[in-house]
């Protein structure tokens, strides 16, 4: 059985390595665990016996360190999870999840007839990873293009230079494209709605197993009020966000975080892992997978009604929606 290691300044106190792609809404999750330890281990004591090693890695690294099991709680995409179902359950607390809106690929004015062609086996399209969901969904809604392995803040300087034919954006890209003058292709989100009337499960937060099944729970326990404790203290959890958001505004950045850190956030639900089952389904049934996994999910053992969760002002903030 694994045990976390010993803390060399406090012997009686475990490190645990909680992993996150540098953006906004994941910061804004991981806030109160990262951040204001302190503070959130007043909370029933959750934190106490932690010290919690923050790690910040593009969610395609993410995905590769998952694969060795690098990390006791580690983002990933959803695509990527079944290679380390083996290691890892599945969170149902911190996933970002969009209804209606996901992964938008554009293209500069001067290529989009060639993206309005059915024929994209000649098109060069920068994407931001082979193992991200965004990417999952591009060959899912058309297969015959090249790909172009791209770090994801590199994507829109292509695009914009014309470098490639368009380019697929996650993260802030998907609301900033427009100041570049670049126009959108599709919206992916939209596209998986029209298609499975789901929301689409963009990325998750897993744990994992060697670490227990009680232990795991603890950690799904402390995820989940350490994004209420970012709800509550949404000022500071916003500010300490968009020093992840590469130069992006405050109403930009706050926009981006409700995209999704949302009701959904809090729990994934019956619907969440329909919408994982469904996507693997597809891939599957495509050829773009060769194994379904078994999913596999640890709920918090301390979760609320959502009215007890969020005042009045917090819901209409967790409201799932396409626009801003």
């Amino acid at each position: 059985m694994f045990s976390l290691k010993d803390s060399k300044m406090h012997p009686k106190t475990k490190i645990l390595t909680v992993a996150h792609s540098p953006d906004p809404d994941d910061a804004f999750m991981f806030y109160g665990m990262c951040r204001e330890q302190s503070r959130l281990s007043l909370k029933d004591n959750l934190l106490n016996g932690f010290q919690v090693t923050h790690v910040l890695k593009d969610i395609q690294s993410l995905n590769k360190d998952a694969v060795n099991g690098k990390y006791h709680i580690t983002a990933i995409s959803t695509a990527a999870y079944p290679r380390v179902a083996d290691k890892y359950w599945i969170l149902s607390v911190g996933s970002s999840v969009g209804r209606g809106y996901g992964p938008v690929l554009v293209c500069h004015p001067e290529k989009i007839e060639k993206l309005k062609s059915n024929e994209w086996s000649g098109l060069k399209i920068a994407v931001p990873g082979p193992e991200t969901t965004a990417f999952l969904l591009l060959r899912l809604f058309r297969s015959k293009f090249r790909p172009i392995q791209t770090s994801f803040e590199r994507i829109l300087p292509l695009v914009n230079k014309m470098k490639v034919d368009a380019g697929l954006l996650i993260h802030e890209g998907q609301i900033t494209y427009q100041k570049y003058g670049l126009m959108k292709v599709i919206d992916l989100g939209q596209w998986w709605a029209q298609k499975t009337n789901l929301p689409i499960p963009l990325g998750l937060d897993v744990v994992r197993k060697d670490m227990g099944r009680q232990t795991a729970l603890h950690m799904a326990n402390i995820l989940y009020e350490s994004i209420r404790f970012a709800y509550k203290n949404k000022r500071k959890a916003i500010s300490y966000a968009l020093k992840f958001g590469r130069g992006i505004n405050a109403s930009v950045g706050e926009r981006f975080v409700k995209m999704y850190v949302n009701k959904d956030t809090l729990d994934m639900g019956i619907e969440g892992e329909k919408a994982i089952k469904k996507l693997f389904q597809m891939a599957h049934q495509k050829g773009l997978l060769t194994h379904k996994p078994i999913i596999q999910i640890i709920h918090p053992s301390r979760k609320k009604a959502k009215s007890e969760i969020l005042n009045s002002k917090q819901k209409n903030n967790f409201q799932n929606r396409s626009h801003f």
